[in-house]
């Protein structure tokens, strides 16, 4: 459910703000009047994005927009998961984290924060100097929600990064231990500030520092999901598998469709949207196979 459209940050790697525009946020009546329409259909899992979720109602002089409009939704029924994608690194302040507490179900922990980088000198090349230290920020999270689930997204070789700011990259993504990380070799979008700045990182070094995280992260992945081997995980089916008769794709809650790893189900007739309790049979690093 897409609660607003464009941006008002200038990420200097970024041209969405000049292809979607400036923030623009749709009505809170319009948004719960959609979510019913969404729920009416049976479906039990919402997910709220955004360019920039956090600044929701901010054109609209709202006061706390998506405190507002969370509230609101957090009422409805028949809700059973409530996902925020794309929670920009500033909004994730003290008092919007104790919000969340208050929903919480149907809000299931996961944080989708975008923070691009660990170190401070290319933090303010992106254009991203506001944004809050990201071990701080992680132990903020995990302060209010101890068992949150984090995904990232992080960009390699951007304009001046030298082995010092990757190796200050490599110590975080190893120290944090999040739950899931997208990894992107900076790309020159052209008419970006970016692709103006000089010490453009060669395409080669891009790779390797892309590839070492991703190693990282993959170990971090594994480690993760091995401890759930024998436990029992509530479980949205998604869809039938293609592979054999009995056998389904779903995602736990710290799981979100598309950009995550996968649980698969081997069950009996089950139906998209069917919400089941396997006991975990193996892990893997990044999907589970459960059995029902």
């Amino acid at each position: 459910l897409k609660i607003s459209e464009g941006c008002n940050h200038k990420c200097s790697f970024c041209i969405i703000p000049r292809l979607r525009g400036r923030l623009h946020s749709y009505p809170i009546e319009d948004i719960i009047s959609e979510a019913k329409e969404i729920i009416s259909q049976g479906i039990k899992e919402l997910i709220l994005v955004a360019q920039d979720l956090t600044s929701y109602g901010v054109d609209l002089n709202l006061k706390n927009g998506l405190i507002l409009l969370l509230s609101k939704l957090a009422e409805l029924e028949k809700i059973k998961w409530l996902r925020l994608m794309y929670l920009y690194p500033k909004g994730l302040t003290e008092d919007f984290l104790k919000f969340l507490k208050t929903i919480s179900p149907p809000f299931i922990p996961y944080f989708d924060i975008p923070m691009q980088h660990s170190h401070p000198d290319i933090l303010k090349k992106m254009g991203r100097p506001f944004q809050i230290q990201g071990q701080k920020l992680i132990n903020l999270v995990r302060k209010h929600f101890p068992e949150a689930a984090i995904r990232t997204s992080l960009i390699v070789g951007f304009p001046g990064e030298k082995d010092s700011h990757f190796e200050h990259l490599v110590k975080f993504v190893e120290e944090m231990e999040l739950t899931h990380v997208g990894v992107f070799s900076y790309s020159k979008e052209e008419e970006s500030p970016s692709s103006k700045l000089k010490d453009q990182v060669p395409d080669f070094i891009k790779e390797q520092r892309k590839n070492i995280i991703m190693e990282i992260q993959r170990q971090i992945s594994r480690k993760f999901l091995s401890r759930f081997k024998g436990r029992q995980l509530e479980t949205i089916i998604d869809k039938k598998s293609s592979e054999w008769p009995t056998l389904y794709e779903g995602r736990v809650w710290f799981q979100a469709p598309e950009i995550d790893g996968k649980t698969y189900v081997s069950a009996e007739k089950l139906l998209e949207g069917d919400i089941v309790t396997p006991t975990i049979i193996d892990t893997f690093d990044y999907d589970l196979n459960g059995l029902v």
